[in-house]
């Protein structure tokens, strides 16, 4: 049984998610692509930190966070393992983004990060929505 301080957690990571996602919706009316990328990476970011929250499992490293949850969630099959390739993804492009100064995002490839973060939050929030009520 989960305890109400780590579904309370769980949600608000959840939330944090959503905001995220609905944040990258708006900047890419605006046309900064650099921060839609960065936006859909947080928002499955936040995401992947909620599930794993139900685990009492967190990481200062994003690629513990990344590694645990594909272990437990993707490898397993208690989720779509094709969600790994979100992650991918997203990773890549947020990096460059963020890092390389001279690194271009295409309104065609933020536009499939923010569709992949879209559908990667909706597939966590459906699985919450299987360990605790919202």
């Amino acid at each position: 049984m989960l305890s109400e301080e780590i579904i309370a957690l769980s949600k608000t990571r959840l939330a944090i998610a959503q905001e995220r996602l609905d944040f990258a919706g708006k900047i890419l009316e605006l046309g900064d692509y650099k921060t839609v990328a960065n936006r859909s990476y947080y928002a499955v970011f936040s995401a992947m930190r909620a599930v794993l929250a139900l685990d009492g499992f967190d990481s200062k490293k994003h690629s513990g966070i990344i590694s645990e949850f594909r272990k437990n969630y993707l490898k397993t099959g208690i989720l779509d393992p094709s969600l790994s390739g979100i992650i991918d993804s997203l990773v890549e492009i947020r990096q460059g983004s963020d890092y390389d100064d001279f690194y271009i995002v295409s309104h065609e490839e933020v536009i499939e990060q923010l569709s992949g973060a879209r559908l990667f939050v909706s597939e966590i929030k459906a699985y919450l929505g299987t360990r605790y009520e919202f």
